[in-house]
């Protein structure tokens, strides 16, 4: 019925819905209506990303290249060898859209009427040349990404804490002191540190015992450091809590680090918020 009018008239007409979500993930955390997504999937039809078909984008280039340079009345933009290879390689996150810019992009910036990989790369945003097999995950979830952070944060204490242990164990060596637990894994190198040592006659041993406090300074500063990297930890979440006035979610931001996470850190530290 026509605005204002109580006549119904009949037209002929199909609808054509187009998304890049997962609409039926969507529907379960309640961000699209069922009834909604059931009026419109009727014929279903999943186009694959551009990056499964590579075959098709130095065609679709073609294709815009050409339709460009009817609409601004200059030559087709051609690709060198070289350059093809760039643009199929490329995973093109925009898909179509974003090939279609870029050669937009590319068909009114350059002069030059056949383009090479070195030019083609400076439209491309982000493009790193890899001769490396690459391992791509889709979907990777925030919670995916705070899990891998955190392990690697802690491959990174454990490192430091085991530099830690080296230096002391060279400290107690250089003092002389027979009384030391080595790990397994770090004999060969103390062996070797101590093969170092051991050679000096007495007369050099005496003058390094004299020397000693001076040549294990820096081992002993970085070893309390290290110690004390409980503590530094404990210090920022401190401030970043008292930055954002208790509120968790921020803090957690400012310090790069998941909600989980600092919950966690702050149970484990017993700091009151």
């Amino acid at each position: 019925m026509k605005v204002g009018s109580s006549k119904v008239q009949k037209t002929d007409i199909r609808v054509v819905a187009a998304t890049n979500l997962h609409v039926e993930k969507a529907i379960t955390e309640g961000k699209f209506r069922e009834d909604l997504f059931y009026r419109l999937n009727t014929v279903p039809i999943n186009i694959i990303p551009l990056r499964e078909r590579k075959d098709d984008i130095h065609l679709l280039f073609r294709k815009f290249a050409n339709d460009f340079a009817e609409k601004y009345r200059m030559p087709i933009l051609k690709l060198d060898d070289k350059a093809k290879e760039v643009l199929i390689s490329y995973r093109w996150p925009g898909n179509i859209r974003q090939l279609k810019n870029i050669t937009e992009q590319i068909s009114i910036i350059e002069q030059d009427r056949l383009l090479g990989a070195d030019s083609l790369k400076t439209y491309i945003p982000g493009f790193i040349e890899s001769k490396l097999p690459a391992l791509y995950k889709n979907n990777i979830d925030e919670k995916t990404f705070n899990s891998e952070r955190e392990i690697l944060y802690q491959v990174l204490f454990d490192m430091k804490k085991d530099m830690s242990e080296l230096k002391r164990l060279v400290a107690d060596i250089l003092q002389g002191n027979t009384n030391i637990n080595i790990n397994k894994d770090n004999v060969q190198l103390i062996n070797e540190l101590h093969n170092e040592i051991v050679p000096y006659n007495k007369q050099d041993h005496q003058d390094v015992n004299n020397n000693i406090s001076e040549s294990i300074e820096d081992t002993q500063e970085f070893v309390e450091e290290s110690l004390s990297i409980e503590e530094k930890e404990k210090e920022l979440i401190i401030k970043a809590l008292e930055k954002h006035n208790g509120k968790r979610k921020y803090a957690a931001q400012d310090l790069g680090i998941s909600e989980r996470t600092l919950y966690r850190k702050i149970k484990e530290y017993d700091i009151s918020n």
